[in-house]
């Protein structure tokens, strides 16, 4: 510096030394900022080998202690010994037992899968036994449960296992290409029944992991998805990849919870940069992670549907009737609850008094099944019996329900044109396989009437 600046001071004229010398800027470093910065950018992010030690430690000890008796995890929760030894029959009925149990808990609440989960084993208690049962049978147990076509993928997967005769698929390539088996579901069946150190990334893990990081960026994005599935990887415990997976679901379901985490019950709490936001910055939330996503809004549908009691014999208004049939129609084999049968029904143009909706369901009875009530039978009675709601994922249903009994007079030429003439797929049931058959919610709420 002292040879810069005599330099310096050889190149100044005579004439300017007399002037006042300016005093010199000196540039003080910044000291380093206490505050906790927001991670943006999810590529970005990594855990540190301690910080993976750690909450593998943490995580896997809480689980032990607090996780909660489920029948799909008696039957897929072995000691390493038991692993060692177990035939192929057994590994393969707890790959089984996983999988029914992860597509029975997608969009479901566990207090209701409990109850579907064993009665479904009860009955198909392998995959050889479901390969063998119908699709109706199988909507039949699935009945209340929602999102039928993930019951019609099982029957399907467990189906295509059989017939190529090599048994459970054990790695998630080979998984992945069973019909309805999708990354969740390949990695969740993979890592607890077979033990490969994969990752498992639902909802709750999406929410643990943009806590942890504090990510801010939109968790639906394609990148931030397959971020978080890195992120989840790194994390996977080598030796119990099973329960760390589902030790990091059950934190997200039961203390990491979208409204009202239980920070102070964590485990891992010390490792989380959305809980120190918070506590450094008042307008900061550990509930602001991850972002919200605003939801599509609901369409509005009206239907007009009709509860068809079909008599063989005339009746008087409000007498018993112990041989009448009721009338069931299938719906298409694609889209909403394909495949499932319901009381025949109309969608309508939007709101419609009692007049149209009769007219739409009159109109819908001649050209389906050729019941013309001014024609072909005589109407016993006809009654409005209620209005309900049934709301779908994106579809807010209104259902307007009548009633109609009917005596038929060419009662056996309507019994025989049942058999699959028409492209309509529809069929006659009495009271009793009415009560028993598995029918949707919706449907329930039409039959209570």
């Amino acid at each position: 510096m002292d040879d810069i600046i005599g330099n310096t001071q050889n190149t100044v004229a005579p004439s300017d030394q007399s002037k006042k010398k300016r005093p010199r800027r000196v540039v003080r470093p910044k000291p380093k900022s206490t505050q906790v910065e927001k991670s943006d950018d999810i590529e970005d992010i990594n855990f540190t080998k301690d910080e993976t030690v750690e909450i593998r430690a943490s995580l896997l000890k809480w689980y032990d202690e607090n996780q909660r008796d489920l029948p799909w995890r008696r039957i897929s929760s072995k000691g390493e010994d038991e692993e060692d030894n177990e035939d192929t029959e057994e590994s393969e009925k707890r790959a089984y037992a996983v999988w029914v149990s992860e597509v029975m808990l997608q969009q479901t609440r566990v207090q209701t899968v409990i109850d579907y989960f064993n009665k479904w084993m009860t009955k198909w208690p392998t995959l050889s036994h479901l390969a063998q049962a119908s699709l109706e049978e199988v909507n039949e147990m699935w009945a209340g449960l929602g999102y039928y076509r993930r019951a019609r993928f099982l029957l399907e997967g467990a189906k295509m296992i059989v017939e190529e005769g090599g048994g459970f698929p054990k790695a998630v390539p080979a998984l992945r290409k069973v019909k309805g088996i999708g990354e969740y579901t390949a990695g969740a069946i993979a890592s607890i029944a077979f033990k490969e150190v994969v990752p498992v990334v639902d909802g709750n893990v999406v929410r643990v992991i943009a806590r942890l990081k504090a990510v801010s960026t939109n968790p639906k994005e394609a990148v931030a998805v397959k971020n978080t599935w890195k992120l989840a990887g790194q994390l996977v415990d080598l030796c119990r990849p099973g329960d760390f997976n589902q030790a990091l679901m059950e934190l997200g379901a039961t203390v990491c919870t979208p409204s009202s985490p239980s920070c102070n019950e964590c485990p891992i709490s010390t490792k989380c940069r959305a809980l120190l936001l918070s506590r450094c910055h008042d307008s900061v939330q550990v509930t602001d992670y991850p972002m919200k996503i605003v939801k599509a809004k609901q369409r509005s549908d009206f239907a007009a549907v009709t509860v068809v009691e079909v008599l063989e014999g005339p009746r008087m208004k409000d007498e018993a009737h112990p041989n009448s049939k009721f009338i069931l129609v299938k719906r298409a084999d694609k889209g909403l609850l394909a495949g499932l049968w319901e009381f025949p029904s109309v969608l309508l143009d939007g709101e419609a008094d009692s007049v149209t909706r009769r007219d739409a369901i009159d109109h819908y009875l001649k050209s389906a099944f050729d019941l013309d009530p001014t024609k072909s039978c005589d109407i016993i009675s006809r009654e409005d019996v209620g209005e309900y709601v049934h709301v779908f994922t994106h579809i807010r249903l209104k259902m307007y329900v009548e009633w109609m009994v009917l005596h038929v007079k060419c009662f056996k030429k309507l019994w025989n044109k049942k058999q699959g003439e028409d492209d309509i797929n529809w069929k006659f049931v009495d009271q009793q396989t009415l009560s028993c058959m598995g029918l949707t919610s919706g449907v329930r709420k039409k039959e209570k009437t």
